[in-house]
């Protein structure tokens, strides 16, 4: 059962910046394929972007390609999500998730089995 934690969610003018940060800790030394996901108010949760264990490859929601950065930190399992050029539209809770490495890449909630409690994002316009 890994744990997943999210951070470093805020209140940022619209065209602004923020980086995300995510950490998976598990009762082995396993590696994580993670991802990060959003949920507007009233709406259901979205794939945002995700990265393989090695941060080999990468995935990018359309609504956020060119803005969003996802990135692994020297700990292994420490995910980072830079995001730039800020939209009122990107105002949601944040979760960060992960699943087992040998799965890859995962694209929607579904596919992942560990998840954290989230960080909001509110962008003001």
């Amino acid at each position: 059962q890994a744990q997943v934690k999210e951070s470093g969610g805020g209140l940022v003018q619209a065209g602004g910046s923020l980086r995300l940060s995510c950490t998976a800790s598990g009762p082995t030394s396993e590696s994580y394929a993670m991802g990060w996901l959003r949920q507007g108010p009233g709406k259901e949760r979205d794939f945002v972007s995700a990265i393989t264990w090695d941060g080999m490859h990468t995935r990018y929601a359309d609504f956020v390609k060119g803005r969003f950065t996802i990135f692994r930190g020297n700990d292994k399992n420490t995910v980072y999500l830079q995001m730039s050029d800020l939209k009122p539209d990107d105002t949601a809770v944040y979760y960060c998730e992960a699943r087992s490495r040998f799965l890859g890449l995962g694209l929607s909630d579904r596919e992942y089995v560990y998840w954290g409690k989230g960080t909001q994002v509110t962008v003001s316009s």
